[in-house]
């Protein structure tokens, strides 16, 4: 069955109210293994299914195509005037922020909690979910152009979609089109907070206790104070999540490029934060845990304005990221 007919299937059911009640639903969500790595068929099922269920509190768009014309979705839930912007995989082979937007989106937006009602009347959260469709289905960082001649990326292959955020360069001009696509949403939606998703190998702090993820807020020297101590505001209360779940992040070392997303946001003045899970296989369902707990804690600190009373020299006290774990393969690629 295609995917428009399952869909259409899937909301008979709703309106029918033949599906499990949501209680019910989330319960067993809790219960279940989290696919880790969704097929772009059913990442677009599961969006209109959660869209569905919701009865209209989940918004799902097609803000565009890759270049191989597969669709770039985004979900919308809340209707509050503190904004945030989520983005998952731009780099095709680190995969788990969106599983985790998905658990997310379930969370806040299927069924009719009073705290979920509460936040979502302080805080509308976009998330373009999984930006490159077309790297994760060859399962290899870049955007898929066999015509690239990049400066960032691998002639041939693509573009590498998270150095082509330069606020200077328009979308319409952008080489890398699903880059261009994620700076039309942010200029349309105009997020007060904007949070990207990566993954990273495996890596150690100086005493050799294995790190989980990493944070960074922007470090490109035309960010302007304030909004680089309101990006460190956000990063604390993401280590302060993850490491209340189990976690434990350390500072991710990144470059000043103004293309890097979590730069050229925050040159936009967007709270613009880089979150980086480690690649832990068998922790992989917790990473997922932990990467929903950090958008939760987001929100949540968003809506009731405790971001604001977070010292953003606390983010200055998180541990550096140490050398890559003892036989663990390091990353191959450039820091995000």
């Amino acid at each position: 069955m295609s995917l428009k007919p399952r869909i259409a299937l899937l909301s008979v059911f709703v309106s029918a109210g033949l599906l499990v009640a949501p209680a019910a639903q989330a319960a067993e969500t809790r219960a279940a293994t989290v696919d880790p790595r969704p097929s772009t068929a059913k990442l677009a099922f599961e969006l209109h299914k959660l869209a569905a269920l919701s009865h209209g509190k989940i918004r799902v768009d097609k803000i565009g195509r890759s270049n191989e014309g597969r669709p770039v979705w985004a979900a919308r839930v809340g209707h509050g005037k503190t904004r945030i912007q989520y983005v998952t995989q731009q780099h095709g082979d680190e995969p788990l922020g969106t599983p985790a937007a998905l658990e997310f989106l379930r969370e806040v937006g299927v069924g009719n909690s009073a705290w979920a009602r509460k936040l979502l009347a302080k805080v509308t959260v976009d998330i373009v979910v999984r930006a490159n469709p077309d790297g994760h289905e060859r399962d290899w960082r870049y955007n898929y152009d066999p015509d690239a001649t990049p400066e960032y990326g691998e002639k041939g292959k693509g573009y590498d979609i998270n150095r082509y955020h330069d606020p200077a360069v328009a979308p319409k001009d952008n080489p890398a089109t699903e880059a261009g696509l994620i700076q039309r949403r942010n200029a349309a939606f105009k997020p007060d907070i904007m949070v990207d998703y990566h993954m990273q190998g495996r890596y150690q702090d100086g005493s050799g206790k294995e790190i989980t993820a990493s944070t960074l807020w922007p470090t490109n020297p035309g960010v302007k104070p304030s909004d680089v101590d309101f990006a460190k505001q956000i990063a604390v209360v993401v280590q302060r999540a993850i490491d209340g779940n189990g976690g434990y992040v350390s500072q991710y070392p990144g470059g000043d490029y103004q293309g890097i997303a979590r730069n050229g946001y925050g040159l936009l003045g967007n709270g613009s934060v880089l979150i980086e899970l480690s690649l832990i296989p068998e922790r992989e369902q917790q990473q997922i845990q932990d990467a929903k707990a950090s958008m939760l804690a987001i929100a949540r600190a968003a809506a009731d304005g405790s971001v604001r009373t977070v010292d953003p020299a606390d983010a200055d006290a998180i541990p550096p990221r140490g050398p890559a774990l003892p036989g663990s393969v390091e990353e191959a690629h450039e820091a995000a």
